[in-house]
Protein backbone atom coordinates (compact mmCIF):
# COMPACT_ATOMS: atom_id res chain seq x y z
CA UNK A 1 0.00 0.00 0.00
CA UNK A 2 1.29 3.41 -1.07
CA UNK A 3 -0.50 6.91 -0.88
CA UNK A 4 -1.40 6.83 -4.79
CA UNK A 5 -3.83 3.67 -3.83
CA UNK A 6 -5.76 5.91 -1.05
CA UNK A 7 -9.17 6.45 -1.69
CA UNK A 8 -11.83 7.91 0.19
CA UNK A 9 -14.66 5.33 1.96
CA UNK A 10 -16.73 4.65 -0.92
CA UNK A 11 -20.24 6.56 -0.49
CA UNK A 12 -18.46 8.91 1.68
CA UNK A 13 -18.07 11.50 -0.94
CA UNK A 14 -20.61 12.55 -3.80
CA UNK A 15 -20.29 15.08 -6.45
CA UNK A 16 -21.89 18.74 -6.29
CA UNK A 17 -25.61 19.41 -7.76
CA UNK A 18 -25.43 21.92 -10.04
CA UNK A 19 -28.95 23.35 -10.43
CA UNK A 20 -30.54 26.18 -12.87
CA UNK A 21 -28.39 23.93 -15.94
CA UNK A 22 -31.19 23.16 -18.70
CA UNK A 23 -34.08 21.08 -18.55
CA UNK A 24 -31.52 17.51 -19.47
CA UNK A 25 -30.37 18.19 -16.43
CA UNK A 26 -33.24 17.09 -14.09
CA UNK A 27 -32.29 20.13 -12.20
CA UNK A 28 -33.24 23.08 -14.47
CA UNK A 29 -35.89 25.82 -15.02
CA UNK A 30 -36.94 26.04 -11.28
CA UNK A 31 -33.67 24.22 -10.00
CA UNK A 32 -35.67 21.99 -7.58
CA UNK A 33 -36.99 24.86 -5.74
CA UNK A 34 -40.39 24.50 -6.88
CA UNK A 35 -42.81 27.05 -8.16
CA UNK A 36 -43.40 30.66 -6.61
CA UNK A 37 -43.34 30.77 -2.96
CA UNK A 38 -40.69 32.06 0.20
CA UNK A 39 -39.20 29.09 -0.32
CA UNK A 40 -38.07 29.44 -3.87
CA UNK A 41 -36.63 32.92 -3.63
CA UNK A 42 -32.86 33.89 -2.96
CA UNK A 43 -32.37 34.04 1.02
CA UNK A 44 -36.10 33.16 1.66
CA UNK A 45 -36.66 30.74 4.99
CA UNK A 46 -38.90 31.27 7.70
CA UNK A 47 -37.39 32.46 11.03
CA UNK A 48 -37.10 30.01 14.14
CA UNK A 49 -40.80 30.11 15.83
CA UNK A 50 -42.55 30.98 12.21
CA UNK A 51 -45.92 29.46 12.00
CA UNK A 52 -47.42 30.82 8.83
CA UNK A 53 -48.93 33.76 10.46
CA UNK A 54 -50.54 32.27 12.55
CA UNK A 55 -50.18 33.85 15.85
CA UNK A 56 -47.07 31.47 17.51
CA UNK A 57 -47.35 29.41 19.94
CA UNK A 58 -44.96 31.35 22.24
CA UNK A 59 -47.19 34.50 22.19
CA UNK A 60 -50.43 32.42 22.55
CA UNK A 61 -49.41 30.63 25.76
CA UNK A 62 -49.12 32.83 29.25
CA UNK A 63 -46.22 34.25 30.65
CA UNK A 64 -45.69 32.69 34.16
CA UNK A 65 -43.47 32.59 37.14
CA UNK A 66 -39.99 34.50 38.00
CA UNK A 67 -36.30 33.76 37.79
CA UNK A 68 -34.10 35.49 40.51
CA UNK A 69 -31.39 37.10 38.64
CA UNK A 70 -29.81 36.92 42.49
CA UNK A 71 -30.03 33.13 42.83
CA UNK A 72 -26.62 31.33 43.84
CA UNK A 73 -26.13 28.10 42.89
CA UNK A 74 -24.09 25.63 45.22
CA UNK A 75 -22.32 22.32 44.41
CA UNK A 76 -23.56 19.88 47.91
CA UNK A 77 -21.33 17.78 49.35
CA UNK A 78 -23.61 15.15 51.77
CA UNK A 79 -22.01 14.33 55.70
CA UNK A 80 -21.64 10.84 54.26
CA UNK A 81 -18.93 11.80 51.66
CA UNK A 82 -16.90 13.58 53.92
CA UNK A 83 -16.58 10.40 55.56
CA UNK A 84 -13.72 9.65 53.22
CA UNK A 85 -11.76 11.59 54.79
CA UNK A 86 -8.84 10.71 57.69
CA UNK A 87 -9.50 11.73 61.71
CA UNK A 88 -8.20 15.31 62.19
CA UNK A 89 -7.42 16.06 58.88
CA UNK A 90 -8.71 19.80 57.55
CA UNK A 91 -11.42 19.52 54.99
CA UNK A 92 -11.10 22.77 52.34
CA UNK A 93 -12.09 23.28 48.53
CA UNK A 94 -8.93 22.44 47.17
CA UNK A 95 -9.41 19.04 48.63
CA UNK A 96 -13.14 18.46 48.11
CA UNK A 97 -11.77 19.25 44.13
CA UNK A 98 -9.83 16.92 44.53
CA UNK A 99 -11.35 13.89 45.48
CA UNK A 100 -14.30 14.93 42.95
CA UNK A 101 -16.64 16.90 44.88
CA UNK A 102 -17.43 20.58 44.05
CA UNK A 103 -19.03 21.88 40.84
CA UNK A 104 -16.32 23.42 39.00
CA UNK A 105 -13.96 26.53 38.97
CA UNK A 106 -15.66 29.17 40.61
CA UNK A 107 -18.93 27.21 42.08
CA UNK A 108 -19.25 27.54 45.82
CA UNK A 109 -19.50 24.95 47.77
CA UNK A 110 -22.37 23.88 50.47
CA UNK A 111 -22.21 20.99 53.21
CA UNK A 112 -25.66 19.23 53.75
CA UNK A 113 -26.29 17.26 57.20
CA UNK A 114 -27.83 14.21 55.17
CA UNK A 115 -25.32 11.16 56.49
CA UNK A 116 -23.27 10.71 59.89
CA UNK A 117 -20.30 11.23 60.52
CA UNK A 118 -17.85 9.63 62.81
CA UNK A 119 -14.69 11.14 63.48
CA UNK A 120 -13.31 14.91 63.95
CA UNK A 121 -12.89 17.11 61.04
CA UNK A 122 -11.85 20.86 60.42
CA UNK A 123 -13.75 21.79 57.66
CA UNK A 124 -13.94 24.82 55.46
CA UNK A 125 -16.59 25.54 52.48
CA UNK A 126 -18.36 28.59 51.44
CA UNK A 127 -22.34 27.41 53.19
CA UNK A 128 -22.88 24.84 55.81
CA UNK A 129 -26.35 23.21 56.64
CA UNK A 130 -27.89 23.63 60.54
CA UNK A 131 -27.59 20.03 60.93
CA UNK A 132 -24.22 19.46 58.79
CA UNK A 133 -22.77 22.36 61.42
CA UNK A 134 -24.21 20.64 64.31
CA UNK A 135 -23.06 17.53 63.20
CA UNK A 136 -19.77 18.17 62.92
CA UNK A 137 -19.03 20.32 66.11
CA UNK A 138 -20.71 17.43 67.96
CA UNK A 139 -17.64 15.41 66.93
CA UNK A 140 -15.15 17.99 68.12
CA UNK A 141 -14.60 19.28 64.71
CA UNK A 142 -14.63 23.20 63.68
CA UNK A 143 -16.23 24.77 60.75
CA UNK A 144 -15.16 27.40 58.74
CA UNK A 145 -16.83 29.95 56.40
CA UNK A 146 -14.66 30.90 53.53
CA UNK A 147 -15.57 33.96 52.08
Amino acid sequence: MDLSTLRPAPGSRKPRKRVGRGPGSGLGKTAGRGHKGRKSRSGGNSPRGYEGGQMPILRRLPKRGFTNPFRREYAVVNLAALARFEAGSTVDLATLQASGFGGGRGVPIKILGNGKIDRKLFVKAHAFSDAARAAIEAQGGTVEIVA
